[in-house]
């Protein structure tokens, strides 16, 4: 997997605006991602020094449509740590 593939998007949330200021950012990544792979690819991208990866599963859940019940998609979910003083300016300003 290339590693401009494994970061989906930054997920920008209240709670996501709270963790940036103590250098915690999140990123929905790709299925098939490991916490290395993440760690290289926020470094390349962002020029920044990660100190810990955390990662999430989020199952999809069960929809009503009529009487059909559907399945979202899940996703995955990274919690980014930097180095004191690092910074990811994709987040200020939001």
């Amino acid at each position: 997997m290339n590693l401009y593939e494994v970061l989906r998007r930054p997920l920008i949330s209240e709670k996501n605006s709270v963790h940036a200021t103590q250098n915690k950012y999140a990123f929905e990544i790709a299925k098939g991602a490991n916490k290395r792979m993440v760690k290289l690819a926020v470094e390349q991208a962002f020029n920044v020094t990660v100190e810990d990866v955390n990662m999430l599963h989020i199952p999809g859940k069960q929809k009503r449509m009529g009487r059909n019940l559907i399945q979202t998609a899940g996703l995955r979910k990274a919690i980014i740590t930097l180095k004191e003083g690092d910074k990811i300016t994709l987040f200020e300003g939001v």
